[in-house]
């Protein structure tokens, strides 16, 4: 296909919209509703992954030296903990610290550890974080080598929990988008059919003259895509300023730092804004080229 003829062609795919203007309008409005609901998609999934994330990292793993551990042996342990790239960051805890927060949970009850020798019965300890989950196990088992570890102390049944969880909304995610975008293109074709029949005799006239199928097609396809990039733009208007409401609101009460702090309005915007536009060009190109082939006979 010559440049010309290209041209030509993206020119008839404006005039058609222009042309059928309540197919265009149900067009826009079938593929802005499917893409607000995957953004909105992509917008809880994402959140979901960041609290997901933020839980992972502080789960309860606590390191515990022996007793008659020496400074040596807690240096060296401190240091292999930082050195460790699974590890986020840790924390050590002298017997005095834990002593304090022991006597602190009792609350008014503290006052029966009022002569407890914390120096004789409490360890130092190590409380950790790590990046996943999933390899606590293995973290574990290696810390427990460490001269000087009493014993490192998990609560699986936590670990499994989030590790499942995160998959759970990971795959959630995936299928959803998936079933959105075949159900969109479904609807987008069938709209693009009307006018491809109302144009029929249109058609038959260019394939009687030479035209090629390539020709042919391609002023719905670049219909299509126009439609989809504008439904794409007016549905990530949309799910931006709605998720901007809801998060003024939601975080008018939540510290920013909180293990359950949304994402920020600002981080979500660009990413959805790329992803959907890429949908939309898809959906209203994909579809409007499906639905001429299988229905024209070009």
């Amino acid at each position: 296909m010559t440049g010309r003829a290209l041209i030509n062609s993206i020119k008839e795919g404006f005039r058609g919209i222009i042309r059928h203007p309540l197919v265009t309008i149900a067009s826009i409005t079938t593929i802005m509703l499917m893409l607000i609901i995957m953004g909105a998609f992509y917008m809880f999934s994402v959140n979901a992954r960041r609290i997901m994330r933020k839980l992972a990292q502080r789960p309860p793993i606590e390191v515990y030296m022996t007793l008659q551990s020496t400074e040596d042996e807690r240096n060296i342990v401190a240091r292999k903990l930082a050195d460790n790239p699974n590890i986020i960051e840790y924390t050590m805890a002298s017997p005095e610290e834990n002593y304090n927060s022991f006597k602190s949970n009792l609350g008014s009850s503290s006052s029966i550890l009022d002569d407890f020798d914390y120096n004789m019965y409490l360890p130092y300890t190590f409380s950790i974080r790590l990046q996943d989950p999933s390899i606590a196990n293995e973290v574990c088992a290696e810390i427990e080598t460490y001269t000087g570890v009493s014993k490192v102390a998990q609560e699986s049944s936590v670990m499994t929990f989030l590790t499942k969880a995160s998959r759970i909304v990971n795959v959630t995610t995936a299928v959803s988008f998936v079933v959105l975008f075949i159900i969109a293109l479904f609807i987008i074709s069938n709209m693009v059919r009307i006018s491809v029949y109302s144009r029929a005799s249109e058609i038959e006239i260019m394939k009687f003259v030479g035209a090629t199928n390539n020709y042919i097609r391609l002023p719905y396809i670049t219909e299509g895509a126009i439609v989809g990039l504008f439904s794409a733009l007016t549905s990530w208007a949309v799910t931006t300023i709605v998720y901007h409401s809801v998060y003024a609101r939601a975080m008018s009460s939540i510290d920013p730092t909180s293990f359950y702090s949304l994402a920020t309005t600002r981080s979500l915007m660009w990413h959805e804004l790329v992803i959907l536009v890429i949908m939309g060009l898809i959906i209203g190109a994909v579809g409007s080229g499906i639905s001429v082939r299988q229905y024209i006979k070009v």
